[in-house]
Formats: structure tokens, sequence, C-alpha cells
């Protein structure tokens, strides 16, 4: 297999990186995928993770479709092409991840000894020629798996990093940078979204920016390196979605569409189980998100057309 790509081809493809778990990638993944295919945008997810916890978000878990990650691993470790599981949501097709990746990390792990950028950019074949057919397509990065965060950037145009506020999450971003340095080399296009702050408290206002602050000087950047808009913590508004294979405006729009507190005292109507009260804040949290995403990525693609 030639390593020849057509990098033009993947400019719109989003690697959601950190190495610690915890930090709602796969909350960012589903739900930023979500809401811009909602909008329109033609969206494809890929799950690399072993776990496969995408598919408890979109709620195909232990579907017919649900190959636990099969089809992508063998296209990671022998090429060749493999289609993704078409419509999950209007507009939003999905790579199904799960156990079967661990094939896929041995495979390369393998591979590399013999073309080691080869198997860095086994992804990157994967996805050049489907790309076309997406406006966006977003990767779901595993966060101990050393051999597919490194296939996922160098498939990728930009990372995205999510982490939370306290100081034994930040120390986790210089693995990232390092990461992202490492596939330069193959992937010199490679560059850093941003960084958002996740799990964060309402009140936390001078947590929130004195993280900003000591992000920006990790990455050497001003606080423009950290997204405006943070993820705050909801445990019951996590479990909802899960439990009921949901997205955030998804649920949010079930709970508005539910019996109000004094339909049920009076009898009315039944208590809702599982609709917690914070979705709405939550998904108000990543609309503003994915409003961002867009927005630094058309900036950034309108500065190169300005410098071409």
């Amino acid at each position: 297999m030639t390593n020849t790509l057509n990098r033009g081809a993947l400019d719109r493809v989003i690697a959601v990186i950190n190495g610690k778990g915890g930090v709602l990638k796969t909350t960012l993944c589903a739900n930023i995928g979500g809401m811009l295919a909602h909008s329109g945008y033609r969206v494809l997810l890929v799950d690399l993770d072993p776990q496969g916890n995408l598919a408890e978000d979109l709620g195909y878990t232990d579907s017919e479709s649900d190959d636990q990650g099969r089809a992508l691993a063998q296209a990671l470790m022998f090429g060749g092409g493999v289609a993704p599981i078409s419509e999950i949501r209007s507009n939003l097709d999905v790579f199904a991840g799960g156990m079967q990746l661990d094939q896929a990390t041995a495979g390369l792990a393998a591979r590399a000894n013999k073309d080691p950028d080869g198997a860095k950019l086994a992804l990157a074949h994967i996805l050049e020629p489907l790309a076309a057919n997406y406006d966006m397509i977003i990767l779901d990065c595993p966060p101990g798996d050393e051999t597919l965060q490194t296939a996922a950037v160098a498939a990728a145009r930009w990372a995205l990093v999510p982490v939370k506020t306290d100081a034994s999450s930040r120390k986790g971003l210089k693995a990232v940078a390092a990461r992202l340095d490492g596939v330069l080399a193959i992937n010199p296009s490679l560059d850093l979204l941003g960084v958002v702050l996740v799990d964060t408290g309402t009140s936390s206002h001078v947590i929130k920016r004195e993280a900003r602050e000591q992000i920006a000087a990790l990455f050497n950047s001003d606080r423009d390196v950290v997204f405006d808009a943070t993820v705050r913590h909801s445990e019951a508004t996590a479990q909802a979605t899960r439990e009921r294979g949901l997205l955030v405006y998804e649920l949010d729009e079930h709970v508005r569409k539910g019996p109000k507190w004094y339909e049920v005292r009076r009898g009315d109507a039944n208590a809702e189980t599982l609709s917690p009260r914070t979705a709405a804040s939550v998904a108000d949290d990543l609309f503003a998100i994915t409003q961002e995403v867009v927005a630094r990525i058309t900036t950034a693609e309108q500065q190169e057309v300005e410098n071409a």
C-alpha cells in the first residue's frame, strides 16, 4: 500500500483525544456529531475505543449492526475498504468500535516493525476515499492505546482535547502534546483545534481561569487555545443518556415534553424516570461547544484561503 495521501480530503477530520479516561471524549464525539447532523451536516463518527461506549450513547449496542469493531479492525490491519453503519441518525454514519479493536492494536504494532509509516497511516487510508461523502469526520480516540491514538492523529487535520480542571488531569496534556508532535513528520497539517474544559462546576470561576492560564502556558499560546464554552458536571444526565441511548439534546427534548411536576402532584400524569432537569443546561453547553468547533474551523479555513 502506498503511503501517499490526498491530505486535502482529510481537512475536516477531528481527533478527540486525551490519554486519560473519564474526560467526556465519547460524550463530545457523540453529541457534537449528533448536533451537526441534526443541523444538516453529513457526519461520520469513528469509534476507535475497544470499550465501544459510542454505541451506548447512540443506542445501537448489541444491534445487528454492532460488530464490536470487527470490520474496522480488519481494515486497519489488512487495508481495503470498509462501509460504515449508515443513518444511525439522519445524516449520521458510524464506524463501530469495541473489543475487536484490540486485534487491530496488535496487528498494527506488528506491521510497524516493517512499515512504521504505513501502520501510522492505516486509518488515514481508510478515511481518504470516504471523506468526500461527509462535511465532518470525528474520531473518538481510546484513552490508553498509543497505537490507535497515533493512527487517529496521523489521519486528522485537527485535535480537540477535553480535560478536567484539576492538576492531575492537566498533567496528561503533556502526553497529548507529545503524541501530536510525534506524527508531524507524516502529518504536517495536524493542528490543535483547542482544549475543552469539561465536568466543571457552575461556580468554579477562579479554578477555570487558573486552568485556562496554565493550559495556555503549556501550549505556548494565549488563552484562545482553550474554548470559551465549557461542559458542566451532571452525573444524572450522563447516566440517563447512556441508559436510554439518547444524545443530550434528545434527552432534553424528551424532558420538555414530559409531564409537569404539578400534573404529577395532582394525579393527572405519572412521574417520568431518568429525566434529569439538568439535561437542558448540559445540552446548552454541548451546543455552544459545537458552535465553537464550527467557528474555529471556518475561521482557519478562511485564513488559509486569504494566505494562499
